[in-house]
């Protein structure tokens, strides 16, 4: 363990989790604190139980760790947490209500009410709001809670109240959570129609910096209940979907990562804002002024779990044998498709009469042709190449699943080590207080853990199965007809 230290906090639906890394990306210690879930969980939770669990979790790792390093020597905190999260704050800076949660569906009618005034007076800026987007949720909480409305001071995010109980600065958020609350990021400021054309205050927005600036020092009073330096900076934040995109290391212009858990989940990074006319994919701000475009799929790897109960290690094993199977299969679960094609009549598929080791390979293979097709209509969109993949998620664990995912895909595939929202924050604490930037501390934070390569024979056997994927889809009406390279 080498000094100096960063400390990493991600505030999930189900618990706070904080980290802690040294300099040369090693997980020093972590710790977690599960919350007390209701059946309106996924509406509302209580903020105050979020710093709760943080402070317990903190106190945990601190304490685990004074014996080995010197609390002195940790030098900066930031926090991710869940987009479109938000909370409304009294001039005390206490919660009115509590935070209305990226899951509540109930701002479906607001949402169609943000789009459609974005779309009419500001287009150039972000307009694809929907239920889970913190703008729908603050219009929704105003024409609800009235009372409560009049008594609002500013409007936060997530990230931002675990940051402003860590430094006592309220009122500053980050560009990846603001995008979803309407702020232009990539001209810097909040559109007029935000509080012209919709039941919302100017001054009820917070103030908006790049992912990992630092905003303040840690409060003093928590400093010393800590034992932790009153020097140490707390940084800006970023959304859980950001930051682990920056712990699975790509952060560079043509890297892209791809999460594959109960759904796909691709981001990277291009020089120029990605537009994208069916509103597929949309573009949140690099920290160093690139764009970070992003989609979700809503196929993934949750069949898996569901129909593939046996041993895995074995499964695997059997299945890597097999590749490439020749099988076509699509497993989504779920009526209807998002991304990289919008299909509301989308259905899974697969052969009949397939063994389960089969079946899974066949499965896995649909998986990667889904990846790869997100990929060349991002190369459409975007004019640039995806030059590697990083990947993280329950799939990355399968080497056999790698090594088709490469061979689909053609590119070089790359595991970090640890990749989790929590570590992505950590290095986003470092980014701008020990290192020059975002890219300089990934590099020196995060570790390789496993590199898959593709190779001529098996790609070019993918490449003719791909084809005929993609003609499947065609047929049933799924994607247009698509030239594919």
């Amino acid at each position: 363990m080498t000094a100096p230290y960063f400390l990493g906090i991600d505030i999930g639906t189900q618990g706070a989790r904080v980290v802690l890394l040294d300099v040369a990306g090693n997980q020093v210690a972590s710790r977690e604190e599960t919350f007390p879930l209701s059946n309106g969980s996924r509406e509302e939770q209580s903020p105050t139980l979020w710093w709760e669990a943080c402070l317990a979790s903190l106190k945990d790792l601190l304490a685990e760790t004074k014996s080995n390093i010197s609390l002195l020597d940790i030098l900066a905190v930031s926090v991710t947490s869940t987009s479109g999260t938000v909370i409304p704050l009294d001039a005390r800076n206490e919660p009115l209500h509590n935070a209305i949660m990226y899951s509540d569906s109930r701002s479906a009618t607001e949402g169609k009410l943000c789009r459609e005034t974005a779309q009419a007076f500001h287009p150039a800026g972000y307009t694809g709001f929907n239920a889970s987007s913190g703008l729908s949720k603050m219009v929704w909480f105003n024409s609800h809670f009235p009372e409560k409305a009049a008594r609002i001071a500013k409007w936060i995010h997530a990230a931002d109240f675990i940051i402003g109980k860590l430094s006592h600065q309220w009122g500053i958020t980050d560009y990846t959570n603001a995008l979803k609350s309407g702020y232009d990021v990539k001209d810097n400021y909040w559109p007029a129609y935000i509080y012209e054309q919709l039941p919302l205050k100017k001054e009820w927005l917070p103030a908006v910096v790049p992912s990992g600036t630092p905003i303040g020092k840690i409060a003093p009073d928590l400093a010393a209940a800590l034992g932790l330096s009153p020097q140490l900076q707390v940084v800006a934040g970023m959304t859980d979907g950001c930051a682990s995109q920056v712990a699975s290391g790509a952060v560079n212009l043509g890297d892209w990562n791809t999460t594959i858990g109960t759904t796909l989940v691709v981001k990277g990074v291009t020089r120029a804002e990605l537009k994208d006319p069916q509103d597929r994919l949309y573009s949140h701000r690099h920290p160093e002024g690139f764009w970070m475009p992003g989609g979700a799929s809503n196929t993934g790897a949750d069949w898996v779990t569901k129909e593939f109960k046996e041993d895995l290690a074995l499964l695997n094993e059997q299945a890597a044998a097999l590749i490439p199977s020749g099988y076509l299969a699509y497993p989504l679960r779920q009526a209807g498709e998002r991304f990289p094609f919008i299909s509301p009549q989308a259905r899974g598929f697969e052969p009949e009469g397939l063994s389960q080791v089969q079946r899974f390979v066949a499965n896995m293979e649909g998986v990667a042709y889904v990846e790869r097709y997100a990929y060349e209509i991002i190369q459409q969109l975007s004019g640039e190449k995806v030059e590697a993949v990083y990947t993280a998620g329950g799939a990355s664990n399968s080497d056999t699943w790698l090594t088709i995912r490469s061979n689909v895909l053609n590119l070089p595939i790359y595991k970090m080590r640890h990749v989790t929202g929590a570590v992505g924050a950590a290095i986003l604490a470092a980014s701008k207080t020990y290192f020059k930037s975002i890219s300089q501390a990934t590099r020196a934070l995060t570790q390789i853990e496993k590199e898959v390569r593709p190779t001529p024979a098996l790609s070019a056997s993918y490449q003719k199965s791909y084809g005929e994927f993609l003609h499947v889809l065609q047929k049933k009406g799924y994607i247009a007809d698509y030239q594919y390279a």
